[in-house]
């Protein structure tokens, strides 16, 4: 693995750390575009993202007048900038809930290819892929628990969204670290991790995780973009885990331990 955490004394700022996670965003178009071998692994995951996404979005643009008739005060009761404001929170919430099901849908569906793209990935960065997994059975529930996880997350990221001012962009911050959570399970499952241990090493590299994530989502929205993302994401996030140390002992030395 990688070497260990560097102490506080040493560590680079958060924005610093943030900025690094977020490299592996355009950092995985590049490795992709040198590695012509990956390319047929994308194929699959960047149809059902086009599906997936393309509908989520398109739902959520015909559900949003509805919701707004359901969760805003009719004409006349508040003035007319309150009402604007929260309609606008409706929206937001709308479709970014509808982006988080529609991907969570094609990270599902393109699950083994995905997996098969983060070990080939691997096998590019380090001359082999780590398998540490235990068993089969093992794996198939922790990465269901993971994609769970995602799933859970479309509802806080509605109900944040509709909080005027500041809601769009906690429900920001908390499906950006959703996302960083799914995008790096091929890898951290493979590598051994539970479901509690991911958790941690989230939390352990909580800056680098979070500026992936927000980075990856802002260019989810990104118009024909997001459809080719997703198999680059998984990319990106296979390299993240393979920068940062996975190991109690590297963990408890991060940065973030001793916050």
């Amino acid at each position: 693995m990688a070497s260990a955490a560097p102490s506080s004394r040493h560590a680079p700022g958060l924005l610093r750390r943030a900025a690094a996670g977020a490299w592996h965003v355009p950092g995985a178009f590049v490795f992709l575009a040198r590695r012509p071998r990956l390319i047929p692994l994308a194929v699959v995951p960047a149809l059902l993202a086009a599906a997936c996404v393309g509908g989520g979005l398109v739902a959520g643009i015909y559900a949003g007048p509805s919701v707004e008739a359901a969760l805003t005060p009719g004409p006349g009761r508040v003035p007319g900038f309150v009402a604007g404001l929260l309609a606008a929170s409706v929206w937001i919430a709308t479709l970014a809930t509808c982006l988080v099901l529609g991907l969570a849908l094609a990270l599902l569906l393109a699950a083994p290819v995905l997996d098969r793209l983060s070990r080939e990935t691997e096998v590019l960065e380090r001359g082999r892929a780590l398998e540490a997994s235990r068993g089969l059975s093992w794996e198939i529930v922790e990465s269901l628990r993971g994609a769970l996880y995602f799933l859970a997350a479309a509802p806080f990221v509605f109900v944040l969204g509709l909080v005027p001012f500041l809601g769009p962009a906690l429900a920001g911050v908390w499906a950006a670290s959703a996302l960083s959570f799914q995008l790096t399970e091929p890898t951290l499952v493979r590598h051994g991790l539970a479901f509690a241990e991911r958790r941690a090493w989230h939390r352990a590299w909580r800056a680098e995780s979070l500026g992936f994530g927000l980075l990856a989502l802002l260019a989810l929205v990104v118009p024909c973009a997001n459809f080719v993302l997703v198999p680059a994401l998984i990319v990106g996030g296979t390299r993240l885990v393979l920068e940062l140390p996975e190991s109690p002992a590297a963990e408890s030395g991060s940065p973030d331990s001793s916050a």
